[in-house]
């Protein structure tokens, strides 16, 4: 481990449910890997001894009653001050050998994000479910096609964030789509950021995963409308008013046809659906031209807010070695 990050403050953020049999594994590889990292465990309001456990282990626990993953990272980052943040699943699944490289490649790239992307060994089908592995490339390529970027695991629960990330990002959400929500904040303020190859391994015997493969698909799925139309409202609403326009053009076409060859509209209540129609797509129109300047607006906000704190390799630059790590 260099000398620079000995000099940083770096959180490692654990956020857990149910994770008793887990726990000391991911306190104890923290302590392996990254020894200078104050640990902080936000227990999601477990059900077994999971905050006894992890504060025997030696972290520092607090608890978050609301349930959901999106809550406990809007704790983490509101409550954590550190230079450097690392959150990981509490589920031990993670292999943490990297994560001292992950830290270097932040700094040295003067980055704000990168994700360890999961790479199991195949030996175990458990491992990384063939159901879930679809499912991540289906969303990881919706948000890619929608959002760009070049991700591979998007739904990846081992991340390394600089401190400006941390502070400006908003967390919405509530449950496992906060990941969504992570990888979305990156790419619309074109922030920095890098993926690197992380082993993925089985739970501990015994322990079992909270994740519900359709429930939060289903979740996910909804998350990424939602941005996309909180992100990219001029796009949706302008997609919406050709839609209506396209559609009333077809349904008045043959109204048009009749009363220039009759004088009369024979079906009113066709005439008064294609009025309305062309009414919504001119709403539509307006709602996608005020709602841009509205994102246009927040995202200027948080761009503020971002550059109101200092880069990974500025804050490696500046801290003298040897200061002491309160986080």
């Amino acid at each position: 481990m260099t000398d620079r990050l000995s000099s940083l403050r770096i959180a490692a953020i654990i956020p857990c449910y149910n994770e008793a049999l887990a726990i000391t594994q991911t306190v104890a590889e923290f302590r392996e890997h990254l020894p200078q990292a104050q640990i902080h465990v936000f227990d999601n309001n477990s059900s077994d001894n999971t905050t006894e456990v992890a504060r025997a282990a030696g972290a520092q626990v607090t608890q978050v009653l609301l349930r959901g993953k999106g809550n406990v990272v809007r704790r983490m980052f509101a409550d954590v001050e550190a230079d450097i943040y690392v959150m990981v699943d509490g589920d031990a699944t993670y292999d943490l050998s990297r994560v001292g490289e992950m830290i270097e490649m932040l700094i040295d790239g003067n980055l704000d994000m990168v994700v360890g992307a999961r790479q199991d060994d195949q030996q175990d089908a458990a491992t990384y479910r063939q159901g879930h592995r679809w499912g991540n490339r289906m969303l990881t390529g919706a948000v890619v096609s929608i959002f760009g970027g070049q991700f591979s695991d998007m739904l990846s629960g081992l991340r390394v964030f600089s401190r400006r990330y941390a502070k400006s990002f908003p967390a919405l959400s509530q449950g496992f789509e906060i990941e969504t929500e992570l990888t979305v904040h990156a790419l619309e303020l074109r922030l920095p950021w890098a993926e690197l190859p992380t082993r993925y391994r089985s739970r501990p015997e015994g322990s079992h995963s909270k994740l519900s493969t359709y429930k939060d698909g289903w979740r996910i799925l909804m998350t990424i409308s939602k941005l996309y139309i909180s992100e990219r409202p001029r796009q949706f609403f302008l997609w919406v008013a050709v839609l209506l326009t396209l559609s009333a053009l077809l349904l008045a076409y043959p109204l048009l046809m009749t009363w220039l060859a009759t004088g009369l509209v024979p079906r009113v209540p066709t005439a008064v659906l294609v009025t309305g129609m062309m009414v919504g797509a001119m709403m539509s129109t307006a709602c996608a031209m005020i709602l841009r300047m509205v994102t246009v607006g927040r995202r200027e906000s948080k761009r503020l807010h971002y550059l109101s704190h200092p880069g990974p390799r500025h804050a490696a630059q500046q801290r003298p070695q040897g200061t002491r790590q309160d986080a």
